[in-house]
């Protein structure tokens, strides 16, 4: 493993020192830009979406691209909320005393590691495949499992945990293995324990759940 224990000054003193609400918000606008370009530079330029646009009729597909940007405040907070609490619990059961408000904010600022994939999908069908139908936009996830199959080949229900298992995601489990280690300035070996016994484990549970209820 890396020497990892250099890094954490830096990340406490860097990162961890911003204020939560300031960090958030900062967070919830990285994601409302992203969503301004992707619609405006992918889906606005989709064939279906521009006969919608002529008949007057693209109000709908507006009004649920608005429901998109409200939604992402709930959703961070209760994606945030879920996995620090998941990985609260690793920590009281393996006898690391992190408390629930400092895996909060780490959480939170891990979180910046998802918006790379997002800018990398309105470049990708920007500059490279410049006239995607709506489900190419929609099936696709950069660096993910199903860009190695041809998705309208696969059963729907393959689709959301091939793109759930990609680079971003396992680079975000070491980087909540670093933050638990950082937060409880103890073993490295344990702390990647806790991740892989909670965040993980959950992780696998839902994408098997998942496969198992798709109807």
């Amino acid at each position: 493993m890396p020497d990892l224990k250099k890094y954490r000054h830096p990340f406490l003193e860097n990162w961890y020192s911003l204020d939560t609400k300031v960090f958030f918000i900062i967070l919830c606008l990285l994601y409302f830009s992203v969503f301004f370009l992707k619609q405006m530079f992918v889906f606005d330029g989709i064939a279906a979406f521009e006969i919608l646009q002529e008949r007057g009729e693209m109000w709908i597909m507006n009004m649920f691209f608005g429901l998109q940007y409200l939604s992402i405040p709930v959703f961070l907070l209760w994606k945030f909320t879920l996995i620090a609490f998941i990985l609260w619990v690793g920590c009281f059961l393996f006898g690391y005393r992190v408390t629930y408000s400092q895996l909060w904010k780490m959480v939170m600022i891990m979180e910046i590691i998802f918006i790379i994939p997002e800018l990398l999908k309105v470049g990708w069908f920007t500059l490279i495949a410049t006239d995607p139908l709506y489900q190419d936009v929609v099936a696709f996830y950069p660096l993910s499992m199903i860009n190695l199959f041809n998705y309208e080949n696969l059963n729907p229900r393959w689709v959301y945990p091939l793109k759930a298992l990609n680079v971003f995601e396992i680079a975000y489990w070491g980087l909540l293995m670093a933050g638990v280690y950082w937060l409880s300035n103890k073993k490295l070996k344990i702390s990647v324990y806790i991740v892989l016994s909670s965040y993980v484990l959950f992780f696998c549970l839902w994408l098997v759940y998942f496969l198992l209820a798709y109807r």
